[in-house]
């Protein structure tokens, strides 16, 4: 199942760590499509599930390092 099918079914994943990785894998496999703008407000999404989680997890500091870079564009 791709991500985008994942998070379609909102009442499936709201309260399973799948729906917030689903919002990653968005953003990560938007800019690999070279589509920053929507690639930023996924990653935003992501960020926003998971504003409360351990800051060191080290798939958070990941998702903040990238997203950090396309803020440049």
């Amino acid at each position: 199942m791709n991500f985008k099918k994942l998070l379609d079914h909102r009442r499936a994943v709201i309260n399973s760590p799948l729906g917030a990785l689903a919002r990653l894998g968005v953003a990560q496999a938007q800019m690999a499509q070279n589509d920053v703008s929507k690639s930023r407000l996924a990653y935003q999404d992501f960020l926003t599930v998971w504003k409360d989680a351990d800051p060191n997890i080290p798939l958070l500091q990941q998702a903040k390092a990238e997203y950090a870079k396309i803020q440049r564009f």
